[in-house]
């Protein structure tokens, strides 16, 4: 298929050498004829390279810039794309149509919204004004629905319909998949979700999901626009397609429904499900685009020999005819084997993790800034932050807060501070706004009330709030559940008496503050999963006075030891945000059953993704790759729970990696 030439731009293109720019896998995909391409880009492989390049192939072929356009999924890979098309070609990054997805749909709808009923002025919610929207309208629709503290509140609820919209699957499949905390109110969300449709529209108001559901409905509703945009791009360009969800892969279809697309991405680096991606739509390209060429980037800049060989052996465990053939091939040389460390526990897995860090920085030279420590869960870093903190090593985490600042954890805390010492104004302050309709004042004045009655009637303090006279004190709203608060908070006091603090911890977890969570919080399960983790941290003491001592000092070293931006620290992440990062060392910790892959996926028999995680993670090493699992897991309490290495490591042959025996002095 030949290039059909545009007349000569007003801008010539200088000449450029793609034959001496590109390897022979990247020249092929950059050149390649128009129709329908699926470039399978394996990790490290230099990917946006090749997408830049194949835009200013196009230009250098006379295709105006107004006939490209370029999906990605953040706002700065298509300026940082566009940028370096525009120092290669001199052509204006604003003359090409480029960016997110939500970007252009929303110019699109500007343009002819119209055709499907949304006038040109409509404005958009953003994150807080979608949920306020929505919380009105549920209250209309259902007034006792946020009553009940296990039911969402309003950012959890639109999470659950944000992903049935963009999945385009049934709200009770959504549930039942994803937030299985909801299932019993699954009946009622359609209601919901009809009522929110119908406020936007009343008010001229579109969300976040709106610009891709709306420009889809303007492609495939609106045939003689949908021509208009098919004849506009004569080629359609999609960064990291296994990303995309249902409306995008929709989206991108109708587009090119001249059979001009490249779409680009790596199936083994599908990963985010949890927010919509879907798997099928890069192993289904070829059955939808019909006479897709596949072309493979297969030689890898970024691992030595070693660490890639791994990677292959990962890809190659797959499940046969359920991915695309690729093989990782090295442009460096031989280097050491990845090693795998079984420890005896999380506390042994962060004493031989800082060893190892000390060596190479002091011995090898290695910046800290090129040491990343990766897990699947926040939960598995605990005993890495406190082994850090304790050892004075700056590190960052890029993917949140450090464990005992993040909300639930500090929630939980404090509801056990409280029981602990009931004059704890602070802690009874966070945990009492909780509480709906109860605001700081509020809450001042329910201590207040059963601080007077505790002294009059020469009563315990966590006795008295439960009588007539404080509960007088709270707000209308929240007396429903204030005897269930209440007795919550007695619980913890009688297990506090005369149990472990491990035991304490549990009773917290189990009473009102875990009913408060799964309403809370869209990703309930994991949040409970990391407040588990203190059930094993607790485990170490014998008594709660030391075990809040201790989290208080935590804090305070870790918060007193803010790290200078300029400083070099050690980078903690969890996988998933990892994804498109590279580090001279990486560790990997928590490479167990029920770690990795977690206990979920392998209850529901599908352990395909966490596979792909664990590719990911461990194709972020450039030159040492450190995989290590304990054989007890600490934050099941006191005794541990047996673990067993990660499937995903019994699949490889042994001759893959390295295996590190820790001796008990810390050795090895």
């Amino acid at each position: 298929m030949e290039f059909e030439l545009s007349r000569p731009s007003p801008h010539p293109i200088p000449s450029i050498d793609f034959r001496a720019l590109l390897n022979n896998e990247q020249y092929a995909a950059v050149t390649a004829a128009p129709g329908p391409l699926l470039v399978l880009a394996g990790a490290g492989s230099g990917k946006t390279r090749t997408l830049t390049y194949r835009v200013a192939y196009l230009l250098s072929q006379g295709v105006k810039p107004g006939e490209i356009l370029l999906l990605t999924f953040t706002n700065k890979a298509a300026k940082e794309m566009l940028h370096r098309v525009h120092e290669l070609t001199g052509i204006e990054p604003a003359r090409f149509w480029g960016g997110t997805f939500h970007s252009l749909g929303n110019r699109a709808l500007r343009m002819y919204g119209d055709a499907i009923g949304l006038p040109r002025n409509f404005t958009i919610l953003d994150a807080d004004e979608s949920e306020s929207l929505l919380k009105q309208t549920v209250e209309a629709t259902n007034k006792l629905f946020f009553k009940d503290k296990t039911n969402p509140r309003p950012g959890p609820l639109f999470s659950v319909l944000s992903l049935a919209r963009n999945t385009q699957l049934p709200l009770a499949d959504t549930v039942a998949k994803n937030f299985p905390q909801y299932t019993e109110i699954a009946h009622l969300l359609p209601d919901f979700a009809n009522a929110y449709a119908k406020a936007k529209r009343e008010q001229k108001v579109v969300d976040y999901d709106d610009l891709l559901e709306l420009w889809l409905k303007l492609l495939t509703d609106s045939p003689d626009i949908a021509r208009y945009f098919a004849q506009r791009f004569r080629h359609v360009l999609v960064d990291e397609y296994q990303d995309t969800n249902t409306i995008q892969a929709q989206i991108v279809d109708q587009l090119s429904s001249h059979h001009c697309v490249m779409a680009v991405g790596d199936d083994a680096q599908c990963i985010y499900s949890w927010r919509g991606a879907d798997f099928e739509n890069i192993m289904s390209f070829p059955d939808r685009h019909p006479g897709t060429v596949i072309h493979r980037i297969e030689v890898n800049y970024r691992s030595t020999p070693e660490i890639l060989a791994f990677a292959n052996g990962v890809l190659n465990a797959q499940p046969k005819g359920r991915h695309f053939d690729k093989e990782l091939r090295a442009a460096r040389a031989r280097s050491i084997k990845p090693y795998v460390v079984q420890t005896m526990d999380d506390r042994e897995q962060a004493e031989f993790i800082l060893k190892r860090i000390h060596s190479l920085v002091s011995d090898d030279g290695v910046s800290p800034n090129e040491i990343a420590i990766l897990y699947r869960s926040h939960f598995l870093a605990l005993e890495i932050q406190l082994a850090l903190s304790r050892a004075g090593i700056p590190y960052v985490i890029t993917s949140g807060v450090k464990f005992f600042e993040r909300q639930h954890v500090r929630d939980l805390i404090a509801l056990i501070r409280f029981v602990y010492n009931p004059s704890d104004s602070q802690a009874w302050q966070r945990i009492a706004v909780l509480l709906p309709k109860v605001g700081e004042k509020g809450a001042q004045k329910i201590h207040a009330a059963a601080l007077d009655h505790a002294r009059l009637m020469q009563r315990n303090f966590l006795d008295t709030l439960a009588t007539d006279d404080v509960k007088s004190k709270v707000a209308k709203d929240a007396k429903p559940e204030w005897e269930n608060f209440c007795a919550s908070l007695s619980q913890v006091g009688d297990a506090m008496s005369n149990q472990k603090p491990s035991d304490v911890v549990t009773v917290a977890i189990d009473g009102w503050y875990g009913d408060y969570l799964k309403g809370a919080y869209a990703d309930y399960n994991d949040r409970l999963e990391e407040l588990k983790a203190l059930v094993g941290f607790a485990g170490r003491f014998e008594e709660m006075q030391d075990l809040l001592a201790q989290i208080v000092l935590l804090n305070g070293e870790t918060s007193e030891r803010e790290v200078d931006p300029n400083t070099e620290a050690i980078k903690l992440t969890t996988i998933h945000q990892a994804k498109g990062l590279e580090f001279d060392v990486v560790f990997l910790i928590g490479a167990a059953d029920g770690q990795l892959p977690t206990r979920r996926s392998i209850e529901a028999g599908d352990v395909e993704e966490e596979r792909r995680l664990f590719y990911v993670a461990v194709t972020r090493a450039k030159n040492e790759l450190y995989i290590s699992y304990p054989r007890v897991a600490t934050r099941a309490g006191p005794g541990g729970m047996l673990l067993q290495q990660s499937r995903f490591l019994q699949e490889l042959p042994d001759d893959l990696y390295e295996e590190l025996r820790i001796k008990r002095s810390y050795g090895w």
